[in-house]
């Protein structure tokens, strides 16, 4: 086994890897960027190496500044985690020339898997059912654009190169083929270097399942497969093992797919097989297709890790230290449930927006396996994903795991920025997912049902006030200030509506608040406070922003009543940044006709495009910005011209 490692990642992939390496009594390094100096996978490691500025591409793509890093440091091999260098074939060269060892599969396996279309042709060879489509060579529109008609509408235009959703759009019609087409390319060329793209058939009620799988090199087991169909926007957001609805036929044909398509590559460390099945017609033996294979550690590996047994870095650094697949086949089995839930800093009713701030306050519940790779008081940067945590249960049925995991939400408290908390909660809770009833469209059917945002009742907005004006202590002096009159007053807003709250202190521990026409009393009842009858549920105060920790956190901002300017709004002529990130296109000109709709420029924030477009017809009067520029959010972007 390695003495030291290097793990060529941040965030909380890279606590993860520390957590079991360091439990093997293998010393890990670190790396960082710029943005990174103070965070918890820095502070986790037995020792740290400053690798260049914020960006990706100034530090953690890097691979020769790594490479030099873990020479100096002693490292013997190098972890990759995922994201960034993990699957790219020449880093991997890179490594075994300077002697280290790479903890993952051979360069030449990653190749065979990286382009899509060179894959699907060798998995035909393997024996391995893909999906109907076009997957040459010639990139020419015209072609690819017949190959559509010829397979028949709706399509998927892929990148080659793709992951994660980015360079993948559905086209339901010859008339978008051509724009959809160009914007696939576009994002493609950004986020891998490769715009060429292949196109399949569009699977009516598809499903997306994954198999587990490991090997040495030499042969390959499977861990039983991952349903990862509830998505939004080709992103996973609710994992969850095993697959409802799965057969002992179907997890049998399924997994000997994935191990034979791991062989066939000579495949050595983690890896997932990707299926798109059929869920039209329930789960079949002959339903499931061949997507990709992901040639590392997936985000979702522990929901595996949870019905297993199995820690998979574990059995990753054994196999990169010269050992077998440590069980057989028929060693392995399924006990239980698990899910994992994606927390992510993003404004959902703005669209998903990502989102940044710093963490005033982060909590799970006790007895909740919580991966994340940030801490209360760290900032959620523009640079990288805005992940703060996987939440991770486990339960003896799939109903007993899908109450833990509604739990876990309600319990999970988050201050300091906007979340898909209660996103995420919506969904736990949705009946049909409840029922098992999964598949990709489900959250673009009921998309507006699981983005209600959650209103302050009178009973939290008493519970902020107690927190801006200090009232939570149960004192003699409780509620006094000097030169104050004894009923005091606090202006909320919520949801951008104001709330104007007056309270009077009748004890230490009784208070009346008036809000809303409202009567609320609050009462202390041993160590709690008891607001409108109900307990006062926890608080985190940080500057003028509370957040009272009910229904997945409710945000109420204390105005200042000084600050005659608070929450002014401009002209509504502007077209903003609604983030921090660069600006890939600017598609209008000074003195240009716009219609509501129209796309005026292109954002690239947090790993992918955000079309910026017009919120009603009117005339460009500026252009306030260039293609290339790096602005902050709120930067204006293109001015209209006042309406008449």
């Amino acid at each position: 086994m390695f003495d030291r490692i290097l793990i060529a990642n941040r965030g909380e992939i890279a606590c993860r890897v520390m957590e079991t390496a360091q439990r093997m009594g293998v010393s890990c390094v670190a790396v960082y960027s710029d943005a990174d100096a103070a965070a918890k996978h820095v502070a986790m490691a037995d020792g740290a190496v400053h690798i260049g500025g914020s960006a990706p591409a100034e530090s953690y793509l890097r691979g020769d500044v790594i490479i030099q890093a873990a020479l100096e440091t002693g490292a013997q091999a190098i972890h990759p985690g995922y994201g960034f260098l993990s699957e790219n074939p020449g880093f991997v060269e890179a490594v075994e020339a300077a002697g280290l060892v790479f903890i993952g599969p051979s360069a030449s396996a990653i190749r065979a898997m990286g382009l899509k279309d060179a894959a699907k042709a060798l998995m035909v060879e393997a024996g391995v059912p893909v999906v109907p489509g076009y997957h040459g060579a010639d990139q020419d529109d015209a072609l690819l654009a017949a190959e559509a008609e010829s397979i028949g509408y709706p399509v998927l235009i892929k990148a080659v190169a793709g992951g994660g959703g980015k360079g993948m759009r559905l086209v339901e019609r010859a008339g978008d083929f051509a724009a959809a087409l160009a914007s696939a390319r576009s994002e493609a060329k950004t986020a891998f270097g490769n715009a060429d793209v292949l196109v399949e058939k569009f699977v009516s009620q598809p499903r997306h399942i994954e198999v587990q799988v490991f090997g040495d090199g030499t042969r390959a087991v499977h861990l039983f497969e991952r349903d990862c169909s509830l998505q939004r926007r080709h992103q996973k957001v609710i994992e969850e093992a095993p697959a409802p609805g799965m057969t002992e036929e179907m997890r049998a044909a399924m997994g000997a797919a994935a191990v034979r398509a791991a062989e066939a590559i000579g495949y050595a460390g983690a890896g997932t097989v990707e299926f798109i099945v059929d869920g039209s017609g329930g789960l079949s033996p002959d339903g499931f297709f061949f997507m990709e294979m992901n040639t590392r550690l997936q985000v979702e590996h522990p929901v595996t890790e949870m019905i297993t047994g199995v820690d998979l870095v574990e059995w990753q650094l054994r196999v990169a230290a010269g050992e077998g697949v440590p069980l057989a086949q028929e060693q392995l089995s399924i006990t239980g449930h698990a899910f994992e839930a994606r927390l992510y800093a993003e404004d959902v009713p703005a669209g998903f927006l990502p989102a940044t701030g710093t963490l005033s306050h982060l909590r799970f519940p006790e007895g909740v396996r919580a991966d994340s790779g940030v801490r209360a008081g760290d900032v959620i940067s523009p640079f990288y994903d805005p992940m703060i945590a996987k939440v991770i249960v486990h339960g003896p049925t799939r109903a007993v795991a899908l109450n833990r995991l509604s739990a876990a939400l309600a319990g999970t408290e988050v201050g300091g920025t906007v979340t898909n908390l209660a996103f995420l909660g919506a969904l736990a809770g949705h009946d049909g997912f409840g029922r098992g009833e999964v598949d990709t469209g489900l959250i673009a059917r009921d998309l507006d049902t699981l983005t209600a945002v959650p209103g302050a009742e009178p009973r939290h907005l008493v519970v902020a006030g107690m927190a801006a004006l200090n009232l939570f202590e149960a004192t003699d002096m409780a509620g006094f200030s000097l030169w104050q009159p004894l009923r005091r007053a606090v202006v909320l807003t919520a949801q951008d509506e104001r709330h104007d709250l007056a309270v009077e202190v009748l004890s230490p521990v009784r208070q009346q608040w008036h809000v809303a026409g409202q009567e609320i009393m609050a009462e202390r009842v041993g160590t709690r406070w008891q607001v409108d009858g109900v307990p006062q549920p926890a608080v985190a105060v940080d500057g003028s922003l509370v957040t009272v920790f009910d229904h997945y956190g409710l945000t109420v901002e204390v105005v200042d009543p000084l600050d005659q300017a608070a929450g002014a709004a401009g002209d509504g002529n502007l077209i903003e940044a609604p983030m921090p990130g660069l600006v890939k296109a600017i598609d209008a000109v000074a003195g240009q006709s716009v219609a509501a709709g129209d796309r005026l420029a292109v954002l690239e924030a947090m790993k992918m495009e955000h079309s910026l477009l017009a919120a009603r017809d009117g005339v460009v009067a500026e252009v306030l910005a260039a293609a290339g520029d790096q602005v902050e959010a709120g930067a204006a972007l293109i001015r209209l011209e006042a309406e008449a």
